[in-house]
């Protein structure tokens, strides 16, 4: 009997030893690892404990020629300015590394075949000119007539130019270029894609450089281009010849869109340099243009706003670049803008160091 219980004791006593280390072991747990729930708030850019979203890269664009969605979109709107000037975004350092287009972007996507055309004239509708490396220019006196994956370099006029009368010319994935010095313009050349015609046409996706006034026209598509590289010229008048990477001189009945596009004028004021993307009421009012989601530098202005008697000017997203001058243009980043005019409209500019753009009132 006594054996009986002392044996029962030493199961009493095990027992409440084991009842022991299992409290103690709950106790441990519970303080190094099951933390409550904390509530994650909606401003929070990651919510304790997890992984930060990492952007991935968008597919390149199709090769329809029509812009896809993600290689048109501008960059995220910054909140509306404040008052004091402050940075409302995060720097942003060159182009490329910010989503704009650039040399990679650009440009045709397949082998080129040479050939040296001179200076070429379209006379049939819906030509379809692709793959090829073209030494000369195209003038298109023909409708529908697409440009697509090619190289043109021009020692004319322009490097495309479409003709009055005739619509639907679309240039896509090409490059358009010159070479400095031996232009009919006493060396230079003027325009890279020229629009004479009374309809909007497309430029997409191309990689375009020297001219002095590459892109030129009062209504198009102008969307996911590089224009860099504008060459000073004195014309055969003897001045320098005024320099921008897209130019509008008004009077335009239909719409133009700039959009997404980088936009680069590094000539120097005193040889000529106007704007990065200069609207300009020279040929009448400047109307119904949307600008959004470029990449603009250099110029006297990086942007001319269409003057007093602009109106429909849309301007949005746009990031105004310090590459060239710390206030994007090497007088400011924008000039000859009518807040009054009827639906002018501008909103979430900035420079590339994040700061609002906000311009100045007209006189």
């Amino acid at each position: 009997m006594a054996r009986d219980r002392k044996r029962i004791g030493a199961w009493l006593v095990a027992g409440l030893l084991l009842a022991v280390v299992l409290v103690l072991y709950r106790a441990e747990r519970t303080g190094v690892s099951e933390h409550p729930a904390v509530p994650c708030p909606d401003s929070a850019p990651a919510c304790p404990g997890s992984a930060p979203a990492s952007a991935s890269p968008s597919a390149g664009p199709p090769g329809t020629g029509t812009p896809s969605p993600s290689a048109t979109s501008a960059p995220p709107s910054p909140t509306p300015p404040p008052a004091t000037g402050a940075p409302t975004t995060a720097a942003c350092t060159s182009p490329g590394a910010c989503g704009f287009p650039d040399a990679h972007s650009t440009g045709p996507r397949t082998a080129l075949e040479r050939h040296d055309t001179g200076n070429m004239s379209v006379r049939t509708d819906g030509t379809v000119i692709r793959g090829w490396d073209i030494r000369g220019s195209l003038d298109v006196y023909a409708n529908d007539v697409t440009v697509i994956d090619s190289r043109i370099t021009s020692a004319n006029w322009w490097g495309i130019n479409l003709r009055p009368g005739f619509s639907g010319l679309r240039v896509l994935h090409t490059t358009i270029t010159a070479v400095p010095g031996k232009g009919p313009d006493n060396g230079g050349v003027d325009y890279a894609v020229s629009n004479m015609g009374g309809s909007s046409i497309e430029v997409g996706w191309c990689d375009v450089s020297v001219f002095g006034n590459a892109l030129s026209m009062g209504q198009g598509d102008l969307h996911d281009n590089y224009v860099h590289d504008l060459a000073a010229f004195r014309n055969q008048g003897g001045e320098w010849q005024h320099t921008d990477a897209v130019i509008s001189g008004g009077g335009n009945k239909g719409r133009l869109t700039v959009r997404h596009n980088t936009l680069l004028n590094p000539v120097a004021v005193d040889r000529g340099a106007s704007a990065a993307l200069g609207l300009f009421a020279d040929t009448g009012a400047v109307s119904s243009v949307v600008v959004d989601g470029n990449w603009l530098a250099g110029g006297a202005y990086a942007l001319y706003g269409g003057g007093p008697g602009a109106t429909g000017i849309q301007v949005t997203d746009n990031v105004f670049s310090t590459q060239y001058h710390p206030a994007s243009g090497a007088y400011g980043p924008v000039a000859a803008w009518n807040a009054q005019g009827a639906g002018n409209v501008w909103r979430g500019n900035r420079m590339s160091d994040g700061r609002p753009v906000v311009p100045e009132p007209a006189p």
